[in-house]
C-alpha cells in the first residue's frame, strides 16, 4: 500500500527536528529564567466551551468522537469534545479548576500541539506547537504584566538564529476609545475588519468599513489611525492629532505608553507601537502584540497574543490575565522550508566508536559508556565492516569523530586513538580524558544569510 502525507500536519526529517529542539529548549530556557513554570493540559476541551471562547468562522474545530461505543448503553453526546485551538482557552480552565491550589498572579509556560481545521498552506498546518506564556490574577492584574510579555518573547528572539524580529504592540482600548470618539458602535466588528489591513490593504477595508454601515469619513479616519506606527512614544502626539476624544482612549494611549518606555528601556529595538495590530478574537480587551521577521514581513506574524479580562471566570471571581504565544512550527516551517536554517549534522552523536570485530564490541562499548559518562554524546558502529566504511558511515550522518579502541598498539591491546574525519588528524586518546572541541560537542544550527523576502 502507498503511503502518502496527509496535508496540514508536519513531520520532521532528523536534522530539522535539531533545529526544532534547539528552538524548543531555548524558549523553555527563557521562560524557566523569567520564573515561568510549566504546565500541559489535556488535548480535549468541551465544543461549548470552544466555540464560546475564541471559536470564529475561520476556525474548524477538530472534534472526538470514539469509532466505536459501548454495548450497554445509547451513545452519550452531552458532553462532545474538541481539540484545542490554542492553549489560552484551556489554561482559562485551567485557572478555574485549580484555583484553590494556585498561587496568585499566578504565571506559567506552556509547550504543546494545538489543531485547527483550517486549509493547509505555506506556514499554515493543522497540527502545530505553540509555546505560550501567560499571567493571572484574582479580580485585577496589574499592568506592568503587560509591558513584561514582549520582553520575554524579545530575550527569547535575541537567542535564536532567526535574524531581527519586531514585536508590534497597540492597546485595544486605543481603537475603541477612537471609534466610539467619532461615533462607531459596532467596535468588535470595526476591529475584526481593521485587522485585515495586511492582507486586503487600506482600499479593501475601507470598502468593507462602508459597507458595514460606517461612512467614508469614519471609515477614512479609522484607516489614518490604523497607519500610525513608531518606535518610540510619538504615536501619543499622532493620535491626538486626530482630534478625537474619549476617556477609553486616553486609558489606551497611557497603557500603550508604559509598555513601549518599558521597551525602550530595557529591549531597544524590539517593540514599535503600530496602531493597526487589533487580533480577531474578541477575549482581548486591553494589550495586543504581533511580530515580523524584518525583510520577510509578508510572512506575517510568528507570535501573538494580548490582555483579556472575562476569559477565565466562574460567575463569582474574575481572573484577568495576559499572554503570549508563539507558533514554533510556523515559524520553523517557514525557515526551514526555506533553507535559512539547518542543522550542522543529522544526529547528536559528536563521536561513532569503531568496532575491529563483533568479538570486541564489549570494548567499544566501554569506550561510549565512558564518554557518555563525561557528557560526549556517541554511538557504536553498528557493524565490524573496514575501517573505511566505517568512517563514511560517520560521514553520512556528519559525525565528526571516529574512535578506534586499542589502535595505538601493534596487537590491538595499547590505548585508543580518535580521528577527526574532516581534517584527518588521528591521535592517542584516552576516553577517560578527551576532549572534543566545544562547537563539536553538539550539533550546530546553522543559519544561510539572505537579504531576500523569500515570499
Amino acid at each position: 500500500m502507498k503511503i502518502t502525507p496527509i496535508s496540514g500536519f508536519p513531520e520532521f526529517l532528523p536534522a530539522q527536528r535539531i533545529v526544532e529542539q534547539h528552538f524548543l529548549d531555548v524558549i523553555r530556557e527563557t521562560f524557566e529564567l523569567h520564573g515561568f513554570p510549566s504546565i500541559e493540559t489535556r488535548a480535549v476541551e468541551p465544543v461549548d466551551r470552544l466555540v464560546g471562547k475564541g471559536g470564529d468562522a475561520d476556525k474548524e474545530i477538530y472534534g472526538i468522537h470514539r469509532l466505536a461505543r459501548d454495548d450497554d448503553g445509547p451513545e452519550d453526546r452531552s458532553g462532545e469534545l474538541g481539540l484545542h485551538f490554542d492553549l489560552t482557552v484551556p489554561f482559562a480552565r485551567y485557572v478555574l479548576e485549580n484555583a484553590g491550589h494556585l498561587s496568585f498572579p499566578f504565571r506559567r509556560h506552556q509547550i504543546q500541539k494545538v489543531w485547527r481545521g483550517e486549509r493547509p498552506q505555506e506556514g499554515r498546518y493543522r497540527e502545530f506547537t505553540q509555546a505560550d506564556i501567560d499571567v493571572v490574577d484574582v479580580g485585577e492584574l496589574a499592568p506592568h504584566f503587560e509591558a513584561e510579555m514582549p520582553l520575554v518573547i524579545a530575550e527569547v528572539f535575541r537567542k535564536l538564529p532567526v535574524g531581527r524580529m519586531v514585536i508590534q504592540v497597540n492597546n485595544r482600548k486605543i481603537p475603541e476609545g477612537f471609534y466610539l470618539g467619532i461615533g462607531i458602535e459596532d467596535v468588535a466588528g470595526t476591529l475584526r475588519i481593521v485587522d485585515k489591513l495586511d492582507k486586503i490593504g487600506p482600499a479593501k477595508v475601507k470598502a468593507q468599513l462602508v459597507e458595514a454601515g460606517q461612512t467614508a469619513e469614519q471609515a477614512d479616519q479609522c484607516l489614518a489611525l490604523a497607519a500610525i506606527r513608531s518606535e518610540d512614544l510619538s504615536f501619543v502626539d499622532r493620535v491626538r492629532a486626530l482630534g478625537v476624544q474619549h476617556p477609553t482612549l486616553d486609558d489606551g494611549l497611557d497603557a500603550l505608553a508604559a509598555v513601549i518606555r518599558a521597551g525602550l528601556d530595557n529591549a531597544p529595538g524590539a517593540l514599535v507601537a503600530d496602531l493597526k495590530i487589533a487580533r480577531g478574537l474578541d477575549y482581548y480587551t486591553g494589550t495586543v502584540y504581533e511580530t515580523q521577521l524584518v525583510g520577510f514581513e509578508s510572512w506575517g506574524s510568528f507570535c501573538s497574543g494580548g490582555r483579556y479580562d472575562s476569559l477565565a471566570s466562574d460567575g463569582k471571581t474574575t481572573y484577568p490575565g495576559v499572554g503570549i504565544s508563539i507558533g514554533v512550527s510556523r515559524l520553523l516551517g517557514l525557515l526551514i522550508g526555506k533553507g535559512l536554517l539547518t542543522a550542522s549534522r543529522s544526529t547528536p552523536a559528536c563521536v561513532l566508536v569503531a568496532v575491529n570485530d563483533e568479538e570486541s564490541r564489549a570494548l567499544s562499548t566501554r569506550v561510549a559508556t565512558e564518554l557518555r559518562a563525561r557528557g560526549i554524546p556517541c554511538e557504536v558502529a553498528p557493524k565490524p565492516a573496514k575501517f573505511g566504511k566505517q568512517i563514511r558511515y560517520a560521514e553520512r550522518r556528519g559525525i565528526p569523530y571516529v574512535w578506534f579502541p586499542g589502535a595505538a598498539g601493534d596487537d590491538g591491546e595499547g590505548g585508543d586513538q580518535v580521528k577527526d574525519i574532516r581534517s584527518g588528524d588521528q591521535v592517542d586518546a584516552a576516553a577517560t580524558t578527551w576532549e572534543p572541541p566545544e562547537q563539536d560537542l553538539r550539533p550546530q544550527i546553522l543559519r544561510v544569510e539572505t537579504t531576500t523576502d523569500q515570499s
